[in-house]
């Protein structure tokens, strides 16, 4: 099977999935603030290596063999999916004041890309590609300093609510 395919539940869970629950939060889901300094290439490196994994993906293969990896690799991209329409659902049910602090936002304050991340080592498993697991490990590291603006972005916007939230809750798990 083509490794593309590995793509569709994920893109099925967040715009489907998340459109139909709250276009409001589509919108919001699509938001990034402004970057400050490093931050700005973290976001082109971030947007290049989704690209990147995208466009790779196409040109990989699922190995179907039931071997370790792929019971792994399996395992890994289940659970990357089932993490990602949780916190769709829950993204999709933000606070009056905006601020999702319900479900799975109890335990993680970036569980969206954390889902992200477990999908796409779940598809560099599957596919056994060594590349694509350094793109997704670029990707990672680019989008830490995403979180860090949209954190700084929180702040101003919400002030005191998420300054205690972040007291309370892990930036990712």
């Amino acid at each position: 099977m083509n490794g593309f395919f590995l793509l569709i539940p994920f893109l099925i869970i967040r715009f489907g999935y998340l459109s139909r629950l709250n276009k409001n939060a589509l919108r919001r889901a699509a938001h990034f603030p402004n970057m400050q300094g490093n931050e700005s290439i973290a976001y082109i490196v971030y947007q290049l290596s989704n690209v990147a994994i995208v466009i790779y993906l196409v040109f990989l293969k699922v190995i179907f063999v039931l071997n370790p990896l792929f019971i792994v690799g399996s395992f890994v991209y289940i659970i990357g999916l089932v993490l990602c329409a949780i916190t769709i659902h829950d993204f999709s049910l933000p606070s009056t004041i905006g601020i999702n602090t319900r479900g799975i936002y109890r335990y993680s304050r970036n569980p969206m890309y954390v889902s992200y991340f477990i999908i796409f080592i779940g598809c560099s498993i599957l596919t056994q590609s060594i590349w694509l697991f350094l793109v997704v490990l670029l990707f990672q590291i680019a989008a830490h300093w995403i979180i860090l603006s949209e954190e700084r972005w929180c702040m101003e916007q919400f002030k005191v609510e998420y300054t205690d939230y972040m007291k309370q809750v892990r930036r990712y798990i």
